[in-house]
């Protein structure tokens, strides 16, 4: 049987529970009505499980007897399940600069539209030198010229931004290709 006052999730068990009145739930949901916190914490003892504070803040405050190791042992259980069905969204670069050809353009738009057919989302930097950041409008006229060649697999999310030394597009895939 646990005691004392949990150091991750302050939680108040067994005799740590100092109140003059609980409403008290036994594990099977039988209602024990307002009882005091030590009749409680007998009744927890008896059936050799732990009183656990639920709702301090409630009036009066509610106690629940229960196995208290079995109870944190399965919200662990259930936070590592929701967490495997979390889909992590990966996002690739796409690096280019205001001088670029139109060969290397249409290489870079190529593996743009793999990653955005493979589900990924698609992040677009123009990196400008120099006196480049004096005209960063030579950047966005970059991203302008690409975007009419992955709008058929991707939504553009907001107009192109200005970053620090970056002019940045997001490209996510169309919402067909995730259904």
């Amino acid at each position: 049987m646990s005691r004392g006052k949990r150091e991750k999730d302050q939680t108040l068990l067994n005799s740590d529970i100092r109140l003059p009145e609980v409403r008290c739930i036994g594990d099977d949901g039988a209602q024990y009505g307002i009882i005091s916190s030590y009749e409680a914490h007998d009744i927890a003892q008896e059936r050799g499980l732990d009183l656990v504070l639920i709702a301090p803040n409630a009036k009066p405050p509610v106690c629940k007897i229960m196995d208290y190791g079995k109870f944190k042992y399965q919200q662990e259980k259930k936070k590592k399940e929701a967490k495997k069905k979390q889909k992590k969204i990966e996002v690739k670069e796409v690096k280019l600069s205001v001088k670029i050809a139109d060969n290397d353009i249409n290489y870079k738009v190529k593996q743009a539209k793999d990653f955005l057919k493979s589900g990924k989302h698609v992040k677009f930097r123009v990196f400008l030198r120099g006196r480049e950041m004096s005209n960063p409008q030579a950047g966005k006229d970059v991203l302008n010229r690409i975007w009419p060649m992955v709008e058929d697999v991707g939504d553009r999310e907001g107009e192109p931004k200005f970053e620090g030394r970056y002019i940045n597009m997001y490209v996510v895939p169309k919402k067909e290709r995730n259904k």
